[in-house]
């Protein structure tokens, strides 16, 4: 067996900010491992994270171009700060993943993510694996979820099933037979996470990036009648392969962005806004349950892991494990390690699958027609 360095990084859909994770790959042939090394997170500041919402919603040619190049430099300097931290040299590292920024998904129709990898090739002088879900897309996939080969190889359990949920600014679920056993493994997207509740705090406290300890939430109460209109949305019936994004819970709801609409209705049904909040947290709660309930087999004895911005709310962690009960709800940081470094380590597991020449998609997941080698590769 050999191992090697390679820097996983993230920027999810919840535009929270730049997540880098410095991994130990390992080749084994019958059970691959990735490490974590080191882990590091830079939020974005409110002026990056309204040149992204800006030019996902009106840029054109122009606006997005330069941000593809802004948002390279932005990747760039979060991998030499990481390394500096980490005491380790850019010529240690094999190579950089780079999920990128995604500016638009159409499941089964386009994916586009900006942060140029030349620009990160040349900043830290490394090969870059990036664009990973074009090739899926091509191939009739979703182009989403990815991270459901690295939950079934890499966290599944070793002597029975597991549920790896990720609570980002969308949400997704695996389910992992046992590990390394890719054979009747399911994914997909349940719908929204983290993001609308954030979109919604943000509406009413522009100073607020997201609900800090759901106390919003927890000061509010559901407005049943708001949340049956909004589960009642044609997505949470449709069968997987299914994925989502801010096209549909984000910038575009009824001609209204979708945070608005759930306050305006919660607004007329007489609730508060500490109500909106609650209600976006049902939301994500009760798509959660009803996706895990209604789509996969998972027995009630196996145990449900959360990771991502959602697991770090302990309203929507302790409604979810109620809503579950009597299945176990388990933080992913007690099984393995830091969970907001999941995904940037899942991509440079994904990036060492691509430049080994081997499938990184599941084809149950997104749809694809069958296994692909995902994205492409920019030399040092």
């Amino acid at each position: 067996m050999t191992a090697r360095l390679a820097v996983g990084l993230m920027s999810g859909t919840s535009l929270d900010g730049v997540s880098t994770a410095l991994v130990r790959l390992t080749d084994d042939p019958s059970l691959p491992d990735a490490q974590l090394v080191a882990f590091r997170q830079e939020p974005y500041t409110a002026g990056e994270r309204g040149q992204i919402i800006d030019t996902i919603a009106r840029g054109g040619s122009k606006e997005l171009a330069l941000l593809h190049v802004a948002l390279g430099e932005r990747f760039a300097g979060a991998v030499l700060e990481l390394l500096a931290q980490a005491r380790t040299s850019p010529k240690d590292l094999a190579f950089v993943a780079s999920h990128g920024q995604t500016i638009w998904h159409e499941p089964g129709r386009a994916t586009l993510q900006l942060g140029d990898p030349a620009v990160i090739a040349e900043r830290v002088g490394v090969p870059v694996v990036s664009d990973f879900r074009a090739r899926d897309v091509a191939a009739g996939g979703q182009g989403a979820p990815l991270v459901p080969l690295a939950d079934v190889m890499l966290f599944g359990h070793p002597e029975r099933g597991r549920l790896l949920l990720n609570v980002g600014g969308m949400a997704n679920v695996t389910w992992a037979p046992r590990r390394g056993v890719i054979a009747g493994a399911l994914a997909f997207d349940t719908g929204p996470g983290v993001g609308v509740i954030d979109a919604v705090t943000r509406r009413l406290d522009p100073t607020a990036p997201f609900d800090l300890d759901g106390e919003r939430a927890r000061r509010g109460r559901p407005v049943l009648r708001v949340l049956d209109a909004l589960l009642a949305d044609p997505y949470f019936a449709q069968p997987p392969p299914k994925s989502t994004g801010r096209e549909r819970f984000g910038l575009d709801y009824a001609g209204l962005d979708y945070a608005n609409r759930l306050i305006e209705l919660v607004t007329a049904a007489g609730g508060s806004d500490n109500d909106a909040v609650a209600t976006a947290t049902a939301l994500t709660v009760e798509s959660i349950a009803r996706g895990i309930e209604r789509w996969l087999p998972a027995g009630r004895e196996d145990e449900l892991v959360i990771s991502g911005g959602g697991a770090r709310n302990p309203v929507l962690v302790a409604q979810l494990a109620a809503r579950m009960r009597p299945r176990p709800v388990l933080p992913f940081d007690q099984l393995f390690f830091d969970g907001d470094a999941k995904e940037a380590l899942v991509f440079a597991f994904l990036g060492h699958l691509t430049l080994a020449g081997q499938a990184g998609n599941l084809p149950a997941a997104t749809g694809a027609r069958g296994p692909r080698v995902l994205g492409h590769v920019t030399p040092a």
